[in-house]
Order: C-alpha cells, then sequence, then structure tokens
C-alpha cells in the first residue's frame, strides 16, 4: 500500500445484474476476468490497495459473493433493504461505519479502476475536499470521496440514484484522469470479454 488513506471504502456489491443475466441464474460479480479473476474480488483487491477498511455492501442470500468479498479482505455488511437501490445500499454501508472519517465509494462491477485514481480521490478527501469526484473525458466516474460531514446525507439515500442529487447539488471537486476504467462497468457478458 503507497498511500494508506483515513477514509472507509463502500464497495457496493448489491445489485441485481439483470442486464448481465436475465434470468437471475448468474451473479456478474462472481463471473470471471480473462485473467481468471472474479469481477467483485478485483474490484475489493484495488480499493483495499489505497483504504484500509472496506465495507462490502451485498444483499441478503449472496452467500457466495458474501464468502469471496470477505476472503479478499472486506467486512461485509449486508442491506436488507437492497431491492429499493443504490441509495438504500449505500446508506446501509454508511450506517456499518460509525466512526469513519469519510468514505471512497466504489462500484463492485468496475474491476479496471486505476489504483492512482483511487489514491487520488482519497489524497483530495483526506486533504480537506468535501466531495471528490474523478472525470475522465468530460465525464464523472468512480470512485467518489465523501466527507463526513455527508453522513446525514447519505444515511438518508434512498431508491436507485444513489448520491447523484447529493453529487449534483453540491461544489464537487473534480479530478481530471487519464483513466478510461472510471467509466467501464461489467453490464453484459460482452463487457467482461472487454475489461
Amino acid at each position: 500500500m503507497a498511500y494508506a488513506s483515513l477514509a472507509t471504502g463502500v464497495l457496493l456489491a448489491a445489485g441485481f445484474g439483470s442486464r448481465f443475466d436475465p434470468d437471475g441464474l448468474h451473479n456478474k460479480l462472481l463471473a470471471c476476468m480473462p485473467d481468471g479473476t472474479p469481477v467483485a474480488h478485483e474490484s475489493a483487491h484495488r480499493l483495499l490497495r489505497v483504504v484500509t477498511r472496506v465495507l462490502a455492501v451485498v444483499r441478503p442470500g449472496s452467500d457466495a459473493l458474501a464468502r469471496l468479498l470477505n476472503d479478499a479482505g472486506c467486512d461485509v455488511v449486508f442491506a436488507l433493504d437492497a431491492e429499493r437501490g443504490m441509495g438504500a445500499s449505500l446508506a446501509a454501508g454508511v450506517e456499518a461505519s460509525e466512526s469513519a472519517e469519510g468514505w471512497i465509494v466504489a462500484l463492485a462491477d468496475m474491476p479496471r479502476i486505476a489504483t492512482s485514481t483511487i489514491e487520488d480521490v482519497a489524497r483530495a478527501l483526506d486533504g480537506g475536499a468535501s466531495l471528490v469526484a474523478p472525470f475522465y473525458q468530460g465525464q464523472r466516474g468512480h470512485p467518489v470521496g465523501f466527507g463526513v460531514e455527508h453522513r446525514d446525507a447519505l444515511l438518508a439515500l434512498d431508491g436507485d440514484t444513489g448520491a447523484r442529487s447529493l453529487l449534483m447539488s453540491q461544489h464537487v471537486t473534480r479530478l481530471d484522469v487519464d483513466d478510461a476504467g472510471i467509466l467501464r462497468d461489467v453490464d453484459t457478458p460482452e463487457d467482461l470479454r472487454n475489461v
């Protein structure tokens, strides 16, 4: 670990992945990338290179995913309201990290975010920025950093828009990065072949 952030990582892994498998038989986060590494494990591994504690938020019944993320080094939180969307999952992760000094929120289906990007977000957040987001070619991506002053707003999140309204209503410290991985998620089997 080149840089150890004071923030707590929150890895959101409670989605249903219906575009990857409409029948719901295969969890895309357990699917392997071309090198054989499961998607969620790689996402967790990259986040853990920068923060010492990562809370992986999964939905109830995702026991295999919970074991994988626990084995990767994450503390697993089951979001009882995960079916309500990303906002509810993020709120569950924040609620489970009462002593956090800030949060770096990443998505488990984005395994190609450069560790240097995560470190840049962490350094800005640790340096006093309240909200931090990386941008690639003008588009905002992940992970996103939230200072402790946003705890109440994060706890109040619900639905599937996550923290988008918070990011649009507040000043965000913008980090321009040369990292297309901040926008690349695994939504389909074809995406898996191209990560």
